[in-house]
């Protein structure tokens, strides 16, 4: 036997067996949404020059490519965020949150006590738990938005990039025919499908244990009026989709940490904890002025929601401060990403 048929094959640059120079992981190609095209040595295929009609019909293929590409490749992102274990952890955590609260106000109300803070102090609803299961949803709402929820949409938001880069198929996705829009175009959509999520697993958990452990029925909205138990599943769905739009400045945030370093943990670690450092100084009385320009201000004004008639304006106002931090670091994110230098 001779001396080449004995020895081993060379890997490619990318490590991986049978994949040439020039080439990408074909899962990486599947997650762009589309095969690319290649000739021996790393060409562009040669063809005919196109006539004008030609040209036409071919820019106008482009044109319906691009928009199934950026759905094939949302839909490639979602697959892959909700399998992963870390997803599926941080949504088990958060349904755990109002079954822990469910049993305690029982529990306290077996006693004979109430569940809400003498002082006045304790968190929204939790005294209506015992007479309507349905107010769990809104009290699971209110303890989860200020920190657990957050924390959440910060932990996916900021690994979204930075995890790409980290693990190094950042390069590989930007090779295929993605391209650097669309992907943060469909980074920023998955976040937001995740705090739609996160916002729902919390809201059907709170619903499922308030319904097994408390009486349900009518409510009382909080200008003392009762609306029925049809009307209340509405609004309850309404805060649910309100609580899920006021966690979009945390998601824009966090995707324009993840375009500034290439580690994961640390893109993490600091959406994380700038969305803490926001909240305190949004507590700091001496800053009020500032106050009314900090994503998390208006979070709790869903409660307005329950209101007959409902107060629109701290909600309306909820909803344009995210819609500017969207634009805000979303134009941000997509300047930092579209000129970074991918070495990864």
């Amino acid at each position: 036997m001779s001396q080449a048929e004995t020895s081993r094959p060379e890997l490619p640059p990318g490590g991986v067996p049978g994949q040439t120079e020039g080439e990408v992981p074909r899962d990486a190609v599947a997650r762009a949404g589309g095969e690319q095209e290649r000739v021996p040595g790393g060409a562009a295929p040669q063809g005919p020059r196109p006539d004008g009609a030609q040209e036409r019909g071919a820019g106008a293929a482009r044109a319906v490519r691009g928009p199934l590409r950026l759905l094939g490749l949302f839909r490639s992102e979602l697959t892959i965020t909700f399998r992963r274990r870390r997803t599926l952890a941080l949504l088990a955590f958060l349904a755990a949150v109002p079954v822990l609260i469910g049993i305690a106000v029982k529990v306290e109300s077996g006693h004979g006590s109430t569940p809400s803070d003498p002082s006045g102090n304790g968190p929204a609803f939790l005294t209506d738990i015992t007479n309507n299961g349905l107010f769990l949803v809104f009290a699971a709402l209110a303890a989860t938005l200020p920190v657990f929820l957050p924390m959440a949409i910060g932990v996916i938001a900021g690994d979204s990039v930075a995890g790409e880069a980290s693990a190094g198929t950042l390069r590989y996705l930007l090779v295929a025919p993605a391209g650097r829009t669309r992907l943060l175009l469909a980074k920023f959509a998955c976040a937001v499908a995740f705090c739609l999520a996160a916002t729902l697993v919390v809201a059907a958990s709170a619903l499922a244990v308030g319904a097994l452990l408390f009486p349900v029925g009518e409510v009382t909205t909080i200008s003392g009026t009762r609306i029925s138990f049809a009307d209340g599943l509405g609004r309850a769905a309404l805060i649910s989709a309100v609580v899920a739009a006021s966690l979009l400045g945390v998601a824009a945030l966090g995707l324009f940490v993840s375009t500034l370093t290439s580690s994961g943990i640390a893109a993490m670690a600091t959406t994380v904890g700038l969305v803490i450092t926001v909240q305190i100084v949004d507590t700091i009385p001496q800053l009020h002025a500032l106050q009314p320009y900090l994503f998390p201000h208006y979070w709790l004004s869903f409660a307005d929601l329950l209101r007959a008639p409902v107060y629109w304006d701290e909600i309306v106002k909820n909803l344009g401060l995210q819609g500017l931090y969207v634009l805000v670091f979303g134009s941000a994110a997509w300047a930092r990403f579209t000129t970074k230098d991918i070495a990864d």
